[in-house]
């Protein structure tokens, strides 16, 4: 035989044995195929699917080979289990770990959704069931992590501008005291007592405010409200403020506007936005406050618009001048008794009426606040005629009364 022949002869040889007993090995080592499996496992026990569908807990049952073999949507949607397994390593390793011993365990975890996404923080419970099958629960406590921070940073806030009246009143009452025989000194510094008083009165008056708002639902006993009356009595609290910042008020846009709500609880709201706009407008500036009807395809909407032309604010800022206690033009809050909660306060009345409230500004060409709130069906009033907008604003006088302390952004 040509020796090339049967060269080329060997290696065929060769080839088909290795591949004969590759596939032999492979079967060998595949513990069961998946017919087999599905008919060597146990069929799930009598009720548990009944019981997964109506619990509030997300549920997965795991197979004794470690398969999914039932979970909810909201266990899918969590990320617990991702086609037929079990998709958190941590999970798994407890599933496996309750087999051997049978006894239940618990754990928090956190799931993270990729390096820009928020994590989701669950409290998961394993438990044997009969025939190897595991059962896995687990509750969303997202909320609750999320609720309970921003507790810890409201008290931390709260703490924190409390501390710097109280710590301004003790340092002025020694200072009074080592000037007692200088009754110039002593009245400069009961001035300044006077004016960190007031401030640490309006401070806890608005966050015994917030408080009372957030335990009320204005919507549960809601009446109606005339806006046109909301908007007179918010512009009515600010008329002496103005007056001292050299600021003119005025009322425009369409009359007759109702809403459904607390009437007091959105001459707070808008009251506030008038008190920003005045406090950051310069001497000769002037503050519009103005109702509009916006129609929608679902709904009538009231907007309410405060605008001024003041000093506005930077773009970098505008996201976070609804947080507590921030401040963009701290030197100018603290000058006029600003204490950082006003713009939260908006936000949580407009919000706790079906509404939102937004921001336009520019730096040095001014801003303009919109609460939006769905109109009363019987109210939605008519805007007035663009020709007639001159004729309806009206000019508000200074005097009046003032409401305590300042808000600001």
């Amino acid at each position: 035989m040509n020796p090339t022949l049967a060269a080329l002869a060997a290696l065929v040889v060769g080839v088909l044995l290795g591949v004969l007993v590759t596939r032999w090995t492979r079967r060998d080592r595949t513990p069961v195929e998946p017919d087999d499996l599905e008919s060597a496992t146990p069929p799930l026990p009598d009720g548990v699917s009944e019981v997964l569908s109506v619990l509030r807990s997300s549920g997965v049952v795991v197979g004794p080979h470690d398969e999914v073999l039932e979970a909810t949507s909201t266990a899918r949607n969590l990320g617990l289990a991702r086609g037929s397994r079990v998709a958190l390593p941590q999970l798994l390793e407890m599933v496996r770990a309750v087999r051997r011993d049978r006894v239940i365990r618990t754990t928090d975890l956190e799931v993270s959704r990729g390096p820009r996404a928020a994590s989701t923080f669950l409290t998961a419970r394993v438990a044997p069931l009969a025939d190897q099958h595991i059962l896995i629960l687990a509750d969303d406590q997202t909320t609750a992590r999320r609720t309970e921070q921003t507790r810890r940073d409201f008290v931390a806030n709260v703490s924190h501008e409390l501390k710097t009246p109280i710590g301004a009143i003790s340092l002025l009452a020694e200072a009074v005291e080592d000037a007692a025989e200088d009754p110039v000194a002593v009245r400069r510094f009961a001035g300044r007592m006077g004016v960190e008083s007031a401030r640490l009165n309006d401070l806890v008056a608005q966050i015994i405010e917030l408080s009372r708002l957030q335990a009320d639902d204005p919507l549960r006993d809601a009446e109606v409200v005339d806006i046109d009356d909301v908007l007179v009595d918010a512009v009515d609290r600010c008329r002496v403020d103005a007056e001292q910042h050299q600021v003119t008020l005025a009322v425009a846009g369409a009359t007759g506007t109702q809403v459904l709500g607390d009437a007091r609880q959105l001459s707070v709201a808008v009251g506030n936005l008038v008190e920003n706009a005045v406090v950051y407008s310069d001497p000769g500036a002037r503050v519009v406050v103005a109702a509009h009807v916006q129609a929608q395809s679902d709904d009538d909407y009231i907007e309410i618009t405060v605008s001024d032309n003041g000093i506005g604010i930077p773009a970098s800022e505008v996201d976070r001048i609804f947080e507590r206690f921030y401040r963009v033009d701290y030197a100018r809050s603290r000058a006029n008794g600003g204490t950082g909660l006003g713009l939260s306060i908006v936000k949580h009345i407009a919000a706790t009426h079906g509404g939102d409230v937004s921001v336009w500004s520019r730096p040095g060409a001014g801003s303009t606040f919109t609460i939006k709130i769905p109109a009363h069906l019987n109210g939605a009033g008519t805007p007035t005629p663009p020709d007639e907008v001159a004729a309806t604003v009206t000019a508000l006088p200074a005097g009046g009364r003032q409401t305590p302390g300042q808000e600001d952004r």
